[in-house]
């Protein structure tokens, strides 16, 4: 099941995006999508029914080019996006995931991630997180984990909670997704890797974030962050060029109407550039790959109030469109 996007009279920046849909019962294929909700099926433009999102990444530099020409042609036809369901935009190899990129939130992460046996005071705690992040900032060092394609889902799909998460939580980001190989390039060339972004929900389980039985190996991002369904993406890929200024955009959940994160992307620590360049000083990223940024604060820990069972969550990032999601507990009809 899902829930189906709002009608909107825009649904993002640009003259186009990329998207994957499907017909009802139908298989996934790319599309392009322009602001007033038509697609168009790119394999017949391309001439090829195996052709993936990730295949016009791969060729980035001259899809691009079609790409605009296809989104101009409106004598081409075109399917409304409402009659067709929306999966997540790309399947990537690589998902690089970032924490603690936002002042705010780390400051909240490390009130909320008490380790065991730290018994000092709020205000402490608080100290300790501003200096750090003083000191990563200074040093330049983004804090870059790896997550799981198979925690990939739509951005309209129920998320499913599993029995054992604890403390299920949100973590709206912008998403880059990259257009050329990056390795070790420099901060001023690494957008010229990104063919554009994308949201992601960088769903959390709180309770397991921390290895109770071996605290000394510190943070368990396999069990807390990927269940499958804890990533929903999309709904679309704006390409970079409609995008003016990613290191200006707002991030905003909404859980059953009410604002719990309302943030800019001004406000990271380390920029869209400067996360691309670190990861690919290590990984060599690849078409299609996403690097997430972060996510602001704002999350269910600061407010006392974890995802339970029909939870709806609508996540937006300025230009790039809205997903909405809901919360279903393991096991539910």
């Amino acid at each position: 099941m899902s829930v189906k996007p709002e009608p909107a009279s825009a649904l993002f920046a640009g003259p186009f995006a990329l998207a994957t849909l499907s017909a009802p019962d139908g298989p996934a294929f790319p599309a392009l999508v322009t602001p007033d909700g038509r697609a168009l099926d790119l394999r017949h433009a391309f001439g090829d029914e195996r052709l993936t999102v990730v295949d016009l990444l791969e060729g980035w530099e001259t899809a691009l080019p079609r790409l605009r020409t296809l989104a101009a042609d409106t004598g081409l036809p075109r399917t409304a996006v409402a009659e067709l369901r929306v999966h997540a935009p790309v399947a990537p190899r690589q998902v690089f995931q970032s924490g603690a990129n936002y002042r705010q939130h780390v400051i909240d992460l490390h009130v909320a991630h008490r380790a065991p046996g730290d018994d000092r005071p709020e205000e402490a705690r608080r100290a300790e997180a501003a200096e750090i992040m003083d000191r990563r900032a200074a040093e330049d060092l983004p804090y870059v984990f790896i997550g799981l394609p198979s925690a990939i889902t739509g951005p309209y799909d129920d998320v499913v909670l599993p029995a054992w998460a604890g403390q299920p939580d949100w973590e709206l980001e912008l998403a880059v997704v990259i257009g050329r190989p990056a390795h070790r390039v420099r901060v001023e060339d690494a957008l010229d890797h990104v063919a554009g972004y994308t949201i992601a929900n960088d769903l959390t389980d709180r309770a397991t974030v921390f290895r109770r039985d071996m605290p000394q190996i510190g943070t368990d991002w396999l069990r807390s962050k990927n269940a499958p369904g804890f990533t929903p993406l999309g709904p679309w890929i704006v390409p970079a060029e409609s995008v003016a200024n990613p290191d200006g955009l707002r991030v905003t959940l909404r859980l059953n109407g009410e604002t719990m994160q309302d943030e800019s992307t001004a406000d990271m620590i380390f920029d869209v550039a400067r996360m691309v360049s670190y990861a690919s000083q290590t990984a060599r990223l690849l078409p299609g790959d996403l690097v997430l940024t972060g996510s602001p604060a704002g999350n269910g820990m600061h407010w006392g109030r974890l995802l339970r069972d029909g939870d709806v969550m609508e996540g937006a990032v300025t230009g790039l469109g809205v997903q909405r999601t809901r919360c279903v507990t393991e096991g539910a009809a």
